[in-house]
């Protein structure tokens, strides 16, 4: 086994970040502004970015399913498909 399985998902590392410098005065506040350390704030705002990312990533790949599944058919056919009717209904006499 490889050294990095044994730890769980919640084991720190320390690492050297190069951050704008606008973007950690901006942390900074809200790390004062919270009464927390800066690192819970770059942690927590990388969490969110990376959750985002993943949706995104996510959503892609439905589209781009979506797409090779429904590609042969026509703008009309789609729309039979989603249940839009195309024509006038006929009138009652």
């Amino acid at each position: 086994m490889k050294r990095n399985e044994h730890r769980s998902k919640d084991t720190k590392r320390r690492t050297t970040l190069t951050l704008p410098a606008r973007d950690l005065l901006h942390a900074e506040r809200i790390a004062r502004s919270r009464k927390v350390n800066l690192s819970t704030v770059v942690a927590e705002a990388l969490a969110e970015g990376l959750r985002v990312q993943a949706a995104t990533e996510r959503s892609e790949e439905v589209l781009n399913s979506y797409r090779q599944a429904f590609g042969g058919f026509s703008d009309r056919d789609v729309m039979l498909l989603d249940g839009i009717v195309l024509d006038p209904p006929e009138r009652r006499r």
